[in-house]
């Protein structure tokens, strides 16, 4: 049955190793799983999952193979079918006496069943209660829950009642997380990950093993030779664009900026608001006292440093085109100026935008951005954007 779990992953396209597999089994003989499914679920899903956006994958592929359920692709063809939450929720609960369900009928046919939920699927539009049809809860239908029928599909309800279900639908704790998603600190470190530039700098303070070998052998004594440790040689530059619009989006950047410090040893940050100017700064609260030139930051930082820009490019169009157009103080130079600038010193830059990306197009100043930065530069703050963005850094 574990070969037949490990293949049914990978024909689902979750990307398990042989490694992780013979990991997963080693979990088991030394009885971590506690000799139960709950924790032969855990065990299995720490063991053979790596991203994240793999799990509600996986939530199907373990019901199909340990809990006798069919993919909802095997079902209805594809796995575009999801049953809105408020079609299920509990406002009511059905119930009748023996006489009363006796008197309902079910479909009879375990194909006629799976063919009518597919039906209601493909033509239910809003949510039903106390029904005999459509999915929904608190009725008669063969479809829902907290209801009553002699054979039909629970869907959206924790536990049986009457023991008839002939189907469960399971609710697939990770459903619908994908790289289209808002993401947090983890998923956001394994983004980041992916731009490494790896060197060894600083002290001489690491074992050099096989150096030592080769030394001592040609030696004829114990010659250990010592090399600096190795580490992500990338350096970034990071600006985060605050108040104003951003307030709503200060969990993700925080977020964002947590991750940032901990994969990046070379990080240097500093703030603006709206758009980038004559100068930023690097504590919110001296902000008025204690500011950077941005024409420091151009020569202070070599051209080979990543620059990620963080905002929502929310802001007035002369804000980016005019002189004086900045709504906190007069700016000499527009901040098209200061943004071109930062585009012809450093070759590597992007901005990360975490406003939808349906929403763009409506907004004047992001395009602005988009085409003095370069169209392509712009990504949307979801885990599919900054893995596209950290491509482009490693450019």
């Amino acid at each position: 049955m574990f070969q037949t779990f490990f293949s049914e992953l990978r024909a689902a396209k979750v990307p398990v190793s042989i490694r992780e597999y013979l990991t997963l089994i080693e979990g088991v003989e030394k009885g971590v799983a506690n000799d139960s499914l709950d924790g032969f679920y855990y065990l299995s899903r720490t063991a053979l999952v790596k991203d994240e956006r793999n799990l509600d994958k996986f939530d199907q592929v373990f019901s199909h193979v340990f809990r006798g359920m069919e993919y909802i692709s095997d079902l209805f063809g594809n796995d575009e079918h999801e049953i809105p939450y408020e079609w299920l929720k509990q406002l009511a609960e059905q119930h009748l006496t023996p006489e009363e369900m006796a008197e309902i009928e079910g479909l009879g046919d375990f194909d006629k069943i799976m063919e009518a939920l597919k039906e209601r699927l493909e033509n239910q539009d809003k949510r039903h209660e106390g029904g005999n049809k459509n999915i929904g809860t608190a009725g008669k239908s063969p479809f829902g829950a907290h209801g009553y029928n002699p054979e039909g599909v629970r869907i959206g309800q924790d536990k049986g009642r009457h023991g008839k279900a002939v189907k469960v639908w399971d609710k697939r704790t990770f459903k619908n997380l994908d790289g289209d998603r808002e993401i947090g600190t983890r998923n956001i470190k394994v983004a980041l990950r992916r731009l490494r530039k790896f060197a060894r700098e600083g002290a001489q303070d690491e074992l050099d093993l096989n150096g030592t070998i080769a030394g001592t052998a040609k030696q004829g004594w114990l010659d250990i030779k010592m090399r600096p440790e190795r580490r992500n040689a990338v350096k970034v530059l990071t600006f985060f664009d605050i108040g104003g619009s951003m307030d709503a989006h200060v969990k993700q950047a925080e977020e964002l900026f947590s991750a940032a410090k901990s994969e990046f040893k070379r990080l240097e940050h500093f703030y603006f608001h709206n758009c980038i100017y004559e100068h930023v700064w690097q504590d919110n609260i001296r902000r008025m006292r204690e500011v950077t030139p941005t024409w420091d930051i151009l020569h202070k930082f070599a051209s080979d440093y990543r620059v990620v820009i963080v905002g929502d490019g929310a802001m007035s169009p002369y804000e980016i085109a005019m002189r004086g157009g900045s709504v906190e103080h007069w700016n000499e130079e527009p901040g098209a100026v200061w943004l071109k600038r930062l585009v012809d010193v450093y070759p590597h830059l992007i901005w990360i935008n975490p406003t939808d990306e349906k929403y763009w197009g409506y907004s004047q100043s992001t395009k602005m951005i988009q085409e003095i930065i370069g169209e392509n530069r712009m990504f949307p703050m979801t885990l599919s954007g900054l893995e596209d963005a950290m491509k482009e850094l490693a450019r």
